[in-house]
């Protein structure tokens, strides 16, 4: 009897590890994340330096927006084994928790273990992008590129840093090679974007009208063909474009000053007044002055086209005063 009782004693240990195996397996197979959470916290009870249930346990609340559950359970494996994919995984958690600052730390430590990491990499260079250290991240994307040449996620952001350090002939590259990469709507409308920034109206509205080819529910991409359809003289067009981007956005206040405008060099006054006021209605404040340019300090006009927005909001205060 003695004998009978210390054998099975001795296959507690065996069946445990056999049974939080089976929980693992069955987690890995699982799509319900909160079913695969609940198979990987058995998994750990009845193993609990099993790292691999752990590190999938992370995947699965990060999944789910659990970021700080992640990032604990990420800890775990951290500490008694690090490696890059785990470094890598916190730092997601992190970032989508805005703590950029512990995400680089993260991003730079699976770079140690991996030199060529290049997702890593390239998170490393978002968290600098984000933190404004874009000298930092510039170098970090052209590591990227320079390892995975096909990487257009770089090359869009690079292209950013780009324009913003007013490299247009670099960023316009950079922009393009996205397009020849990835002829996406965001690829074409990033562009698109970019050109009428340095007036090249005709070819930005190219890139729209490209955009909206591949996807005719962009509203933004109506506003900006309608935004350079009125700087090219195209009214009518202009017209339309404007008016089906406030069909996807009613309260598109950029859209309504580009119908305001867009009637008032069509000659209707009304049209003018109308949609100018209807911008005002949404931006004035209490004690605003609905007069004053400053109103508009938060729309694109007055932030990209300012002098061409001066000059029409002038001429039609004088008309509706």
């Amino acid at each position: 009897m003695k004998k009978s009782i210390l054998l099975i004693l001795g296959l507690l240990p065996l069946l445990t590890f056999s049974q939080a195996n089976k929980f693992l397996r069955q987690a890995l197979k699982t799509t319900d994340l909160n079913e695969k959470i609940d198979l990987l916290t058995k998994t750990i009870e009845l193993e609990p330096e099993k790292l691999d249930a752990y590190f999938y346990r992370g995947i699965a609340k990060n999944d789910l927006g659990d970021y700080y559950g992640a990032i604990v359970d990420y800890s775990k494996v951290i500490v008694a084994e690090p490696d890059a994919d785990t470094y890598f995984n916190r730092g997601n958690s992190r970032y989508s928790l805005e703590n950029y600052e512990g995400a680089k730390q993260d991003y730079e430590k699976a770079i140690e273990l991996d030199p060529y990491f290049v997702d890593a990499i390239y998170s490393l260079g978002c968290t600098k992008y984000d933190l404004g250290d874009f000298d930092s991240a510039l170098t970090d994307f052209n590591k990227v590129i320079k390892i995975q040449p096909y990487y257009s996620k770089a090359y869009t952001l690079r292209a950013n840093i780009y324009s913003y350090k007013k490299n247009y002939k670099k960023a316009l590259q950079d922009y393009t090679v996205v397009v020849l990469l990835d002829p996406s709507v965001d690829a074409y409308y990033n562009r698109g974007v970019f050109l009428m920034n340095v007036n090249y109206y005709k070819k930005a509205k190219s890139d729209f009208s490209s955009a909206i080819r591949l996807n005719s529910n962009s509203g933004f991409a109506y506003f900006f063909r309608g935004a350079s359809n009125l700087l090219l003289g195209k009214y009518k067009q202009a017209y339309s474009d404007f008016d089906t981007a406030l069909k996807y956005d009613s309260l598109d206040f950029d859209a309504m000053l580009g119908l305001a405008m867009t009637y008032y060099k069509m000659k209707d006054l009304p049209g003018t007044k109308l949609y100018l006021n209807k911008a005002k209605d949404i931006l004035k404040t209490n004690s605003g002055d609905t007069n004053n340019i400053e109103l508009f300090k938060n729309t694109y006009w007055y932030q990209n086209q300012f002098y061409f927005f001066k000059e029409q909001f002038n001429q039609i205060n004088s008309l509706l005063d």
